[in-house]
């Protein structure tokens, strides 16, 4: 037996149904798709992402992947290095020490110190955030460290809400005749 003789079983195969081949065949003129519609047109049908109506997947997914986070705080590294470079001993480090300095741009950025270098001067950081490594080579080298954080400033009472007291108490009192 060679390659050439194997065949597949008798009556497993059957011959493709030749659409559009005349009357005659059975399958002429519509071709089996019958008179009129939106599936006997030529790329007729709902596609393959069709839900039925439902929103489907490739809408329903993000188009890129991740997100962005709406309350993200970017602040602005710093590495004690640069403040070894740029304070003398005793000095404060602070927004707008650093702001004098050019090392940051805007007091509104936070800032964090990061520990990358070494520093020998004491220095009083009082700064949004300071990571540990920072932190332990600021005091070691007998400096202090204090994170002031990023505390948003208390909404103020609109015209409304500061009018509402003043109201209260004139209703209060009692009518004068």
């Amino acid at each position: 037996m060679q390659l050439k003789d194997i065949k597949p079983a008798k009556g497993s195969t059957h011959a493709r149904k030749r659409l559009g081949r005349g009357n005659s065949s059975g399958t002429g003129t519509t071709a089996g798709r019958g008179t009129k519609g939106q599936l006997s047109r030529s790329g007729g049908g709902k596609g393959d992402a069709f839900e039925g109506g439902q929103n489907p997947l490739h809408q329903r997914l993000p188009k890129l992947p991740g997100f962005k986070n709406i309350n993200r705080k970017a602040y602005r590294p710093l590495n004690v290095a640069r403040l070894e470079a740029a304070f003398n001993a005793g000095d404060t480090v602070n927004a707008e020490t650093l702001l004098e300095k050019g090392l940051t741009k805007s007091l509104s950025t936070p800032v964090k110190i990061l520990g990358d270098g070494t520093i020998s001067k004491k220095l009083t950081v009082a700064v949004e955030k300071v990571s540990a490594s920072a932190k332990e080579k600021i005091e070691t080298a007998g400096g202090t460290v204090e994170e002031t954080g990023n505390v948003k400033p208390a909404k103020k009472a609109g015209k409304k809400a500061a009018a509402k007291p003043a109201e209260k108490a004139a209703e209060s009192k009692p009518a004068e005749k």
